[in-house]
């Protein structure tokens, strides 16, 4: 597969709309993954992301105007011993309990699909990083409606196993903008990584869409130790 330019990915989409990146830093050194947010409704832009123990939650920015939370309230990253979840929804808990009771990353999503919003019937995209004894491999995931028909739910994982320094992986809900949001197709895109946790987060935040990001995420992920850098940059300060 074709290594793209990671900037270039996201300055030519105006909405993506929410994307998971993971990979490994160009050192070698780190496991990185960057979760971001979009909106073009009041309600969706009315977010920030805040801390949650070691992982983070969505909130309402301004309480007063949070017309419907269910699909946009909910914990996009949480942590469980030497795994990260990273999600565009509640499915995070759901990997996070699967895993507990020793189910795969695959059989936990078994019980989940695209999100009930039609027409857009927004994919489910979802990442595990699993860091332990000095090595890396991650997992994504993408459960989509059959070309908008909700009659019909598509599964794909994607699994990448001793990952090559520099190189990443980036899936995100939506091909680009439109009425309804047509669904995003194909692999997880070969991007490249570059620069340390804060030339990173410049690079994702300023090749975001000015008038549709909403927040990032950032976690950098020292594989030999476990220890990790996080950022969150939020439109809404």
């Amino acid at each position: 597969m074709e290594q793209k330019s990671l900037a270039a990915e996201l300055s030519g989409n105006s909405y993506p709309g929410r994307g998971i990146v993971v990979g490994v830093s160009e050192d070698g050194i780190y496991a990185v993954t960057a979760y971001f947010i979009m909106g073009r409704s009041t309600n969706s832009r009315n977010r920030v992301f805040v801390k949650d123990g070691e992982g983070i939650r969505t909130q309402a920015f301004d309480p007063s105007k949070m017309e419907d939370p269910s699909l946009i309230i909910y914990s996009p990253v949480r942590v469980l011993g030497t795994n990260t979840i990273v999600t565009n929804g509640d499915q995070t808990d759901t990997v996070y309990e699967g895993l507990q009771k020793g189910q795969t990353f695959g059989q936990s999503l078994r019980c989940r699909e695209f999100e009930p919003d039609g027409p857009n019937y927004t994919p489910r995209i979802s990442a595990l990083l699993s860091v332990r004894n000095g090595k890396f491999e991650y997992r994504m995931s993408i459960l989509k409606s059959a070309d908008g028909d909700p009659s019909s739910c598509e599964r794909f994982t994607f699994g990448y196993e001793n990952p090559k320094a520099g190189v990443g992986h980036f899936i995100h809900t939506y091909v680009s903008d439109g009425n309804p949001l047509p669904s995003f197709e194909g692999e997880p895109t070969k991007v490249d990584i570059s620069g340390d946790i804060d030339a990173f987060t410049k690079l994702v935040w300023t090749n975001l869409n000015e008038d549709n990001k909403v927040s990032l995420f950032v976690r950098y992920i020292d594989i030999g130790t476990g220890k990790y850098e996080t950022r969150i940059v939020n439109k809404n300060e």
